[in-house]
């Protein structure tokens, strides 16, 4: 059994075979649509989302399997009932647990008592079913992902930017992280260094993206981040990727946002709806890669 509480928990070689089985079923999901029958999903929603609910909510369902909404707002069961209490009830009735929670050490302590595979949904720190998402949609539109240059754009600090540096050099892209000089919107040193330092960081937003092949942005303002709305703001105004800053990039480079886009601030009208934005592609494969990871942790 395996569970998927970071994107470290992805080797290169278990990448390789999650994009391959990811694109296999998007091609084919006839071959693959009682593959799920008789089991179930549990999807544990501290944060409401649309993505993830629906697209691992429809994914499963293709797959023949039954998937379960189940809201934990708070952190909290029903009647204040522990987290690993709650979990290992899960265990027995469910065949995979799927979570999006606000803290990283949630997750962690899923995995610690679930005897079924546990899925990082997102948390503050990881996105790695986005960045499924997100090499399938690259490998794509690009044919490969080998040295492909990816320039992400905004807060090197944030979970969407972890789980591209850590995807992105598994499967062997150049990583760059366009961010403020500000300490606070930098990449975590820990990562960096875990990634042996093969993640280039610029200040430069126009340096940053020359030769890019991919330009990948997401919100200023997160989840959770209200009270520093106007300073996040100020700070990644120089970082918003509109059609300026795509000039100094290649004229074949992709656009992409994970969703939803606050347009006007991190991104413009004008590049999210320009023949170089995948944002609904990379969007509609969150199904694909998510069913792909599902049928791949089932042979596990």
């Amino acid at each position: 059994m395996k569970h998927i509480t970071s994107d470290f928990d992805i080797s290169e070689n278990d990448l390789k075979e999650i994009l391959n089985l990811s694109s296999k079923i998007k091609k084919n999901n006839e071959a693959y649509q009682d593959i799920m029958k008789n089991k179930t999903l549990i999807m544990l929603f501290e944060l409401a989302s649309l993505r993830t609910r629906v697209s691992f909510e429809a994914g499963f369902n293709q797959l023949g399997g039954h998937a379960i909404f189940y809201s934990i707002e708070g952190g909290k069961f029903t009647r204040d009932e522990s987290m690993e209490d709650g979990i290992v009830n899960l265990s027995r009735y469910c065949n995979f647990i799927m979570a999006r929670v606000l803290k990283q050490d949630v997750i962690e302590r899923m995995s610690n008592v679930a005897t079924v595979p546990v899925i990082n949904g997102m948390t503050e720190v990881y996105h790695p079913c986005q960045n499924l998402a997100d090499l399938l949609t690259i490998q794509e539109h690009k044919g490969k992902l080998n040295d492909i240059k990816i320039s992400y754009v905004g807060d090197g600090g944030c979970n969407t930017a972890n789980s591209t540096m850590i995807g992105g050099i598994n499967s062997g892209m150049k990583v760059t992280v366009v961010c403020p000089e500000n300490q606070k919107y930098n990449p975590n040193p820990t990562i960096l260094k875990k990634l042996n330092n093969k993640v280039e960081v610029i200040h430069d937003p126009y340096k940053g993206v020359s030769d890019a092949d991919v330009i990948y942005t997401d919100v200023a303002v997160s989840a959770g981040m209200e009270a520093e709305k106007e300073e996040r703001i100020k700070a990644f105004k120089p970082y918003q990727v509109n059609s300026e800053l795509l000039k100094k990039a290649k004229e074949n480079t992709i656009v992409m946002h994970c969703l939803p886009a606050h347009i006007g601030y991190e991104i413009t009208r004008e590049v999210m709806d320009s023949p170089q934005s995948v944002v609904f592609d990379q969007a509609e494969n969150r199904m694909h890669a998510q069913k792909g990871l599902l049928v791949w942790l089932l042979n596990k």
